[in-house]
């Protein structure tokens, strides 16, 4: 079984988990944004996951960005809350949940390589002209359109 993402899909699952609070690093290179292909779906995702109970945001961003990527967090801005009820992840251990995530911008410190995790089959910067041919969770397609529309403002 694998996990699956749902977003504005009358076909979601309910709930059987309280709602959960994760974050996800937009780590960009030139035009290219970093992705993770995930072993529980085969789906590509942004870096990040969801936040323990005795960390800030701030303090999960940087924990997850350096789990599943061995970058160090060099600095990080806001971008968003995604917030959609709609949002729903069914998780293979049979737990389902709605989840808000927030988005921050984040740089990195200078690297030579990227390290996958376990829960990793790859990472990759992906191009913005590709970001719409490859299999993404449906719940971080509004979070990657947000920003490609943010990065366009940036890039001109």
């Amino acid at each position: 079984m694998e996990a699956k993402f749902y977003y504005k899909n009358a076909k979601a699952p309910v709930p059987n988990k309280p709602t959960s609070i994760g974050v996800v690093a937009l780590i960009r290179s030139g035009d290219s944004v970093l992705l993770e292909k995930r072993m529980d779906s085969d789906r590509w995702a942004i870096i990040g996951g969801a936040i323990h109970l005795d960390e800030s945001l701030v303090e999960g961003l940087i924990r997850e960005v350096k789990e599943e990527t061995g970058l160090k967090v060099q600095s990080v801005n806001l971008f968003g809350t995604f917030s959609d009820p709609s949002r729903i992840i069914a998780f293979p251990d049979g737990n389902v949940k709605r989840i808000i995530t927030i988005a921050y911008e984040v740089e990195v410190e200078a690297y030579t390589e990227l390290v996958c995790s376990e829960e990793s089959r790859e990472l990759r910067f992906i191009p913005r002209e590709q970001l719409d041919k490859i299999n993404i969770a449906e719940t971080h397609i509004p979070i990657i359109q947000a920003y490609l529309e943010n990065m366009s403002i940036t890039l001109e």
